[in-house]
């Protein structure tokens, strides 16, 4: 990982949970100055947008970037692996004819594929696996460019600081930067979550959220593939890559009880899970299911189970507790309701919210109006790496502790080599890294 990370680790120790909420907070909310990216595109129809990380999701984001706005051209792509970029480069260029301009020249393979795609766009899509995307996005407003950036943030505590860095250099670029945790596009999850912060069920006692799915996708181990190509050809299933499944999948549900806490961060969590049905090497070493209780400074206990299992019911819902009423929403029923002293249902518009995502995005580039979602969603994805690790280690977790752990997942060196494959963690024994550490590390891609 880059040295920035690698310092951030050497001096978290110095950080609590209200520093970090305070300095976080006040670092995003510094007044921005003129950004290269807004410059850029001054004057001109046309923006540029990349995209690094051809994959469903990747491809998704960048036909909604192409809905957004008659300006948008795509004339950037980058991945680790050529048949991703060709594949999503057919299914773009039928979508959005001529403007999709990638010629082959600027389509890049490997590590720092990002870093060239950087040089040929305004905006640029983040979309590969989440452990790249603390360095992508370091180097993307480095850079001077807005940014989409699909969740997780990152995949340890030195990535999420690393991430608010990021942030704050961003609102004080004057740079847009855009998170992937698409609930808070949704006009149903707005409307509701507003109606809890103005009160309507009182004070919030308890919440209990749920992501309960079947396994993802796996890809069997093809010949000539190395060890590196294997793991990031089946990333879900590994940590280093993923953050499991509790970070890189349930974060969503996680980030309910944020958006409900109004931002306020736990003290602790203490959590259970295991692997109990993931079978073979593409399963790599994540658990399959995950029970997480959060603590508050003020009392309230927050819930949250997920789990990967095959022939198991499935549900994604969030319950919340208060003082004058409780309120459960399933936004794939859809159902947002209020009961207590003051009943409530939402009976609104409910448009594509990975399309408002993009909508407002462009919106706020060509105003020149800047969207930053960097507290929330560095918040977010560090409540779930905190969840993660109460469940590996089998101990309570104090935010504090975990928030300045040095544990770096990152690999000793990024290349289609040799690569030791991770074991499954253990609770009650030491945390084991995805692999050894060295002081010189890659750049990923």
């Amino acid at each position: 990982m880059e040295n920035e990370k690698r310092n951030a680790s050497e001096t978290a120790c110095t950080v609590t949970r209200r520093d970090f909420v305070k300095a976080s907070a006040a670092a995003i909310s510094v007044g921005a100055i003129a950004s290269p990216g807004w410059a850029n595109i001054q004057g001109s129809d046309r923006i540029r947008v990349g995209l690094v990380g051809c994959g469903g999701r990747g491809t998704g984001a960048a036909s909604q970037a192409l809905n957004a706005d008659p300006g948008v051209v795509l004339t950037a792509m980058g991945d680790l692996f050529g048949d991703r970029i060709s594949a999503s480069l057919g299914h773009l260029t039928n979508h959005a004819g001529d403007r999709v301009d990638v010629p082959p020249e600027r389509r890049f393979l490997g590590f720092d594929a990002h870093k060239h795609v950087l040089d040929n766009v305004d905006v640029i899509i983040l979309t590969t696996p989440p452990h790249f995307r603390p360095m992508q996005l370091k180097a993307a407003i480095d850079a001077g460019k807005h940014v989409f950036a699909e969740k997780p943030m990152a995949v340890d505590a030195p990535g999420v600081r690393s991430v608010l860095a990021s942030a704050a250099k961003a609102k004080r670029k004057g740079l847009s930067l855009m998170s992937g945790f698409c609930w808070r596009y949704s006009f149903a999850e707005r409307a509701m979550f507003k109606k809890l912060h103005a009160g309507a069920i009182g004070d919030i006692t308890s919440m209990h959220t749920t992501y309960h799915t079947g396994p993802l996708h796996k890809n069997p181990r093809q010949a000539g593939w190395s060890d590196m190509e294997f793991q990031l050809r089946n990333w879900v299933h590994f940590t280093w890559l993923s953050g499991d499944h509790i970070v890189e999948q349930a974060c969503h549900a996680v980030d309910w009880i944020n958006w409900a806490m109004d931002g306020l961060m736990p003290i602790r969590a203490t959590a259970l899970g295991g692997r109990q049905m993931r079978e073979g090497p593409e399963t790599g070493n994540v658990y399959d299911h995950f029970a997480v209780i959060y603590e508050y400074e003020n009392g309230a206990r927050c819930f949250h189970t997920c789990r990967q299992m095959p022939h198991c019911s499935g549900d994604n819902t969030a319950y919340v507790m208060g003082t004058k009423g409780k309120c459960s929403m399933n936004p794939w029923s859809p159902a947002h309701v209020i009961t207590g002293e003051n009943p409530w249902r939402y009976e609104g518009d409910r448009p594509n919210m990975y399309q408002v995502e993009h909508d407002e995005l462009f919106a706020a580039i060509r105003a020149g109006t800047p969207v930053n979602d960097g507290v929330f969603m560095a918040n977010s994805t560090m409540m779930s790496i905190l969840g993660r690790t109460a469940a590996y280690s089998g101990g309570t977790v104090m935010w504090d502790e975990a928030l300045a752990s040095a544990e770096d997942y990152s690999p000793s060196s990024y290349e289609m080599g040799d690569l030791p494959f991770p074991p499954v963690p253990v609770p009650g024994q030491p945390s084991p890294v995805a692999v050894p550490q060295t002081d010189s590390v890659g750049d990923g891609g």
